[in-house]
């Protein structure tokens, strides 16, 4: 057994083990630290697979920024765990569905991407170029498509979490903007017309107290 064999077993030992407390964990801030480590240890084994790209964008990306807000987040909201797990196990058995199905889908979707007889060989010029240029140029090629549905699925999400966390506060003063485009010159001024009134010079000057007298 060579040293990369090794590391590689020692390095998805850690991973599937982080894994697990992901979702075993009871405070939601050791579930997201274990998460980290998760994380460091998938840029670990592609890094053994010389895909050093993937591994420093998994580091940059979601270590380095999408982990430390979930850490942050879930600090400052104080999230209690047990009204959480209220019902948890009137749900179970239609999660352990749901999660089954998805294991067997991504089985089928990943597993003939084992088989390395099915890989097309590298000529010597695409290896000059990098894993990072390869990666792009196969990304933009030949799963195009792929890639346009997954940002069209990330927009949606992006969309629905901006409705679904969007309040509408009643001590809030707004005007909606089509409002504002139907209104017309007559909705914002009125002209009234009054009759003048005189008022007596005795009332004014008994109203008036002398200058001496003002304080």
């Amino acid at each position: 057994m060579t040293t990369a064999t090794l590391l590689f077993y020692v390095f998805s030992a850690v991973l599937l083990f982080a894994a697990f407390r992901v979702i075993t964990a009871r405070s939601p801030v050791y579930a997201v630290l274990y998460l980290v480590l998760a994380f460091f240890s998938a840029a670990c084994v592609w890094i053994l697979l010389r895909a050093e790209f993937l591994a420093i964008a998994l580091v940059l990306v979601y270590v380095g920024a999408v982990m430390v807000l979930f850490l942050f987040v879930v600090m400052m909201l104080d999230i209690d765990v047990t009204t959480l797990r209220v019902g948890f196990w009137k749900h179970f058995p239609v999660a352990l569905v749901v999660g089954v199905v998805i294991t067997l889908e991504m089985a089928a979707v990943l597993i003939p991407g084992f088989y390395v007889s099915q890989a097309r060989p590298l000529s010597a010029a695409a290896l000059k170029l990098g894993n990072t240029k390869l990666l792009g140029v196969e990304v933009y090629t030949n799963y195009l498509y792929p890639l346009q549905i997954a940002a069209v699925l990330l927009l949606v999400a992006i969309i629905a979490a901006i409705s679904l966390t969007l309040r509408a506060r009643k001590d809030s003063k707004h005007v909606h903007p089509s409002e504002q485009v139907k209104a017309k010159k007559a909705d914002r001024m009125r002209l009234v017309s009054m009759k003048p009134q005189a008022v007596p010079r005795d009332a004014t000057s008994a109203a008036a107290p002398p200058v001496g007298d003002r304080r």
